[in-house]
């Protein structure tokens, strides 16, 4: 169908292109917000690890002054240490994770005292390695004949040799929660509870599922603990990513994929632990789900659970901000409906096809209004029904006339009209056929624009078999069977 200002002699109006560089600009920016994130947030943490103010505990307040004061002539700004009484509260330190090492010169006036290191391999094997080089270059400085005896006081699993594996996790718990928070926003028949719902179901499937692969593979202590902190890092990116989206609008891929990826991989403590990062990624980490999340996995797996309530409350913070964000969102929504005089609506409503006026459709073959098949079968001696004006294969004649179908007590027959009859219109609209037809053919359907046709009414027989108790012929019910009008 050609257009309409053609068709009825308007003049057309061509539609304008909008300028090319604010088409470059609506398809560069979020590319280009991804390229200035990886830039300025993977190289500057990551390119250079090394510890930044981490925390050291010494053992004897003379002996910590003098470590204090070799570590800010040689690494400045690098550890931050504090005195502790005896060896065991050093060690005692890293095990509540205080302090990320703990250090003694040996007992006092003792012959074979040795200086002993206190080191946490879960913290991050690159850690360990920064404090196991420092001290012994401390304790070579120092003119002792003795070594440096380095102990482990949390190690990993065997399978998990560089104290990383959790991060991975981690991320395999988080960017999916992300993923699943932009997915939702296509389920536009969920409302916010069910969301949510939604939310709580898939992060306790990633939660087991990724535990048990885990822990299968020996990559992953047998601590159940581990199922909590999984399932709160999930809740936590999918919920908070919920709520943030209504208010981002169309810049929500970029903030979202800066906070739960930008952001948080290089800061999570893979590559280099908190401890080794700047000082700015540091407070990243201590906010940011998957670094408090790690955090957590690491107490609870390794130290005990020492550590652990802080990240824990941490990601429910984030879990509270998520659905805050949803309820504000909510009452927004809900006062612009006050506003315009109408009350929300949650639910789509139910169509119910027995309320509804049919609209013209074209039908496939042997089917009838409602789309269902037709129950007659061809061998009872029934041919399938087939749209009037439908042209078989091979059909040279072109579209059927006008037929009507009748209803008897006896059988039903097909009777051709090729003269006007009453209720019935002609071809080509014959005001003969409407004269005799009455006010039934001026409300006959008509050719629809589409090419569509308009759907049969359902045929029925009399009633019991009942006559017409005042002529004593047969009651005729009939219809208009599907036509085609040219």
């Amino acid at each position: 169908m050609g257009d309409d200002g053609q068709r009825y002699g308007g003049r057309v109006a061509h539609p304008t292109r909008p300028p090319w560089a604010r088409t470059f600009a609506e398809a560069v920016w979020f590319p280009a917000a991804l390229f200035l994130g990886f830039l300025f947030c993977f190289a500057p943490a990551l390119h250079s690890p090394q510890p930044h103010h981490a925390h050291v505990v010494v053992a004897g307040r003379a002996a910590a002054r003098d470590v204090d004061a070799v570590l800010k002539r040689t690494q400045p700004g690098g550890f931050d240490v504090t005195a502790v009484a005896h060896a065991s509260d050093a060690r005692q330190a890293v095990r509540d994770r205080t302090a990320v090492g703990g250090f003694t010169t040996g007992e006092t006036g003792g012959r074979g005292a040795r200086p002993v290191l206190f080191v946490a391999k879960a913290n991050g094997a690159a850690l360990e390695q920064a404090l196991t080089t420092t001290f012994t270059q401390l304790v070579a400085a120092d003119g002792s004949a003795a070594h440096l005896t380095v102990r482990d006081v949390a190690p990993t699993v065997h399978e998990d040799r560089m104290g990383t594996t959790l991060v991975y996790f981690g991320i395999a718990w988080s960017v999916p929660g992300y993923i699943l928070a932009t997915t939702l926003l296509r389920a536009t028949a969920f409302d916010r509870r069910r969301k949510l719902l939604a939310i709580l179901g898939a992060a306790a499937l990633f939660g087991v599922v990724g535990f048990a692969v885990g822990a299968g593979l020996g990559y992953l202590p047998h601590d159940p603990a581990a199922l909590l902190v999984a399932f709160l890092l999930t809740t936590a990116v999918a919920t908070f990513a919920s709520g943030l989206a209504p208010f981002t609008r169309r810049f929500f891929p970029a903030v979202g994929m800066t906070l739960f990826i930008v952001l948080s991989i290089p800061t999570s403590g893979g590559a280099a632990p908190a401890a080794m990062l700047p000082t700015f990624f540091q407070y990243v980490h201590a906010v940011i789900p998957l670094g408090n999340a790690v955090e957590a996995l690491r107490s609870a797996l390794y130290f005990g659970g020492a550590g652990m309530l802080r990240p824990v409350l941490v990601l429910c913070a984030w879990i509270a901000a998520g659905i805050a964000l949803l309820g504000l969102d909510a009452r927004r929504h809900r006062r612009a409906a006050l506003t315009d005089g109408e009350r929300e609506i949650q639910d789509p409503p139910t169509d119910d096809p027995s309320l509804e006026t049919p609209t013209p459709t074209a039908l496939p073959a042997h089917r009838h209004r409602f789309g269902e098949p037709e129950t007659r079968s061809p061998r009872h001696g029934h041919r399938p029904a087939r749209a009037a004006g439908a042209a078989r294969a091979g059909d040279r004649t072109g579209p059927r006339r006008p037929s009507t179908a009748v209803h008897t007590d006896e059988r039903t027959r097909r009777v051709r009209r090729d003269r006007p009859a009453r209720g019935l219109p002609q071809r080509g609209g014959d005001p003969a056929g409407q004269a005799a037809g009455g006010p039934a053919a001026a409300a006959a359907p008509r050719r629809c624009r589409t090419g569509g046709l308009p759907a049969a009414q359902p045929r029925g027989r009399a009633r019991n078999g009942a006559h017409d108790r005042g002529h004593g012929w047969p009651v005729i019910r009939s219809t208009l069977v599907l036509n085609r009008w040219r």
